[in-house]
């Protein structure tokens, strides 16, 4: 599976130090690069833990998305090129948070299906709605993530 950690914790420590250090300066690159990442990597760790979950931790997943897409929404961040960023991770999580919601409640009409040909044929669609949801937005998102990720580390890297 996809590792969305995108900085080591070595490097994170060091990263973090040197935010405190600069923010009482005033409100540096690196330290707008640090809260950009440090809350998208809030929303990739709720991901991985939650990998395969039942409805009701998928249905309070995309919630916690929801919440991590309005945290990254509301940095105030003053760099033009991490507020792209920023705009990018928004909707990466919005999506995914969408696509976990649908999967979510298709997953709970499974379980309230009847034991008949009908019932059968609501979880047989359901599956197939969770599969083709889930995919979908692994593929799209997932990939956007890692593609924004490596930009925004490979930004970051770059002396102010």
């Amino acid at each position: 599976m996809r590792n969305y950690k995108f900085i080591n914790p070595v490097i994170a420590t060091i990263s973090v130090s040197i935010a405190l250090f600069v923010a009482s300066c005033g409100d540096s690159k690196t330290s707008q690069c640090n809260r950009l990442i440090t809350a998208v990597n809030q929303g990739n760790s709720l991901i991985e833990n939650n990998k395969g979950k039942q409805v009701t931790t998928s249905l309070q997943l995309s919630q916690d998305l929801k919440n991590i897409t309005q945290s990254i929404q509301k940095l105030k961040l003053n760099d033009p090129e991490l507020q792209k960023y920023q705009t990018n991770f928004v909707n990466v999580f919005d999506q995914l948070s969408q696509a976990i919601a649908t999967a979510g409640k298709a997953l709970g009409e499974t379980k309230n299906a009847e034991d008949s040909n009908t019932g059968r044929q609501k979880i047989y669609s359901a599956r197939k709605d969770i599969e083709t949801t889930l995919t979908s937005a692994a593929k799209t998102a997932g990939q956007k993530s890692d593609n924004f990720g490596n930009q925004l580390n490979q930004y970051c890297s770059q002396s102010q």
